[in-house]
């Protein structure tokens, strides 16, 4: 398939200079094509904050490091104008609240339009129209004709998300950055969401980003994960084996506190103890202070991300399996 996506030594921070707080930390991951990398993890993770990186969404307060090649071009090193360019037609993001990102007193037509003329040939009204047509078909967006001149405020929250999907594809990109894209919706619309985006990816070949605190969508939607802490991939892998064969005391924690249907867990089982705050983060592994299995190197030593089986990385001197 090919390396689309090849991220280096990502590292985020904010602040002034000389008292920067560091919030995503030396993040390492490839995407191959037509694949799909979820990146899960709790509220403060680092999650949104490496894909906004990615896109240069950041405030200028950030300063952001490392490499992220797509298709073997440094996105980090584009000037503003190259990098302008690249969002839509290379890179292309879907926020959270799609009512948020849509312009609530232009219809959606008009907002297809304006994405579809991003491109460097401007086509004519006719072709415009046809292409914004064309696109909701392919996001199977209900009756589209009539949604064209119909406004955010008159459709629901998976129309909108709908819509917001089309206008990231009117320039084809390469990449598709799903960041929570079915949050605010019930779970019967978050579904359909889902379901479309394994179709773009079957049928379009798109490489797709999904970011989820939801373990559950994780699951059923990606092809690899990746497990963030405190700003660093701490477990990443094939979703399956992940899932099935986890070895990180914070990856277990996760799995474990989730509810399960088949009832054969009395009582959900927390991860002790709260986030550290990225001004605040303890010497050592980030995770040590909530982790029945760290010892002393623990305490003194951020573990680096290793393969322990094939294709299966992990950040810790005592994952499952081994002897705590």
């Amino acid at each position: 398939m090919g390396v689309v996506l090849r991220v280096s030594n990502l590292t985020v921070s904010f602040g002034p200079p000389g008292h920067r707080i560091p919030i995503v930390q030396g993040v390492d991951f490839q995407l191959e094509r037509g694949r799909i990398l979820g990146i899960v993890g709790e509220s403060g993770s680092g999650k949104s904050v490496t894909c906004l990186a990615l896109m240069r969404l950041l405030a200028r307060s950030a300063a952001v490091g490392g490499r992220a090649e797509l298709d073997g071009e440094d996105l980090l090193a584009l000037d503003e104008s190259r990098m302008v360019a690249a969002r839509g037609g290379q890179i292309a993001m879907i926020f959270q609240d799609p009512a948020a990102s849509l312009n609530p007193v232009r219809s959606i037509g008009w907002q297809l339009a304006e994405a579809i003329n991003l491109g460097a040939a401007v086509p004519s009204r006719a072709a415009v129209r046809a292409r914004a047509l064309q696109l909701l078909r392919d996001v199977g967006m209900p009756d589209p004709a009539r949604r064209l001149g119909e406004y955010p405020h008159q459709l629901s929250g998976g129309m909108n998300q709908r819509a917001l999907i089309a206008m990231m594809l009117a320039r084809s990109p390469k990449l598709l950055i799903a960041d929570e894209p079915t949050t605010a919706l019930d779970v019967t619309i978050q579904a359909q969401i889902l379901r479309l985006l394994l179709d773009l990816r079957d049928r379009l070949g798109m490489t797709i980003i999904l970011v989820s605190h939801d373990l559950g969508v994780i699951a059923e939607t990606c092809d690899q994960v990746a497990v963030m802490y405190c700003g660093r991939i701490v477990e990443m892998g094939d979703a399956r084996d992940l899932f099935l064969r986890p070895q990180h005391p914070y990856t277990i924690g996760l799995l474990n506190s989730r509810p399960r249907v088949d009832g054969q867990t009395a009582a959900l089982r927390p991860i002790e103890g709260v986030v550290p705050p990225p001004h605040a983060l303890p010497p050592g592994c980030a995770f040590s202070p909530r982790c029945s299995r760290a010892g002393d190197a623990c305490d003194q030593v951020a573990p680096p991300l290793e393969e322990r089986r094939d294709g299966h990385r992990v950040a810790c001197f005592h994952p499952a399996g081994a002897a705590a």
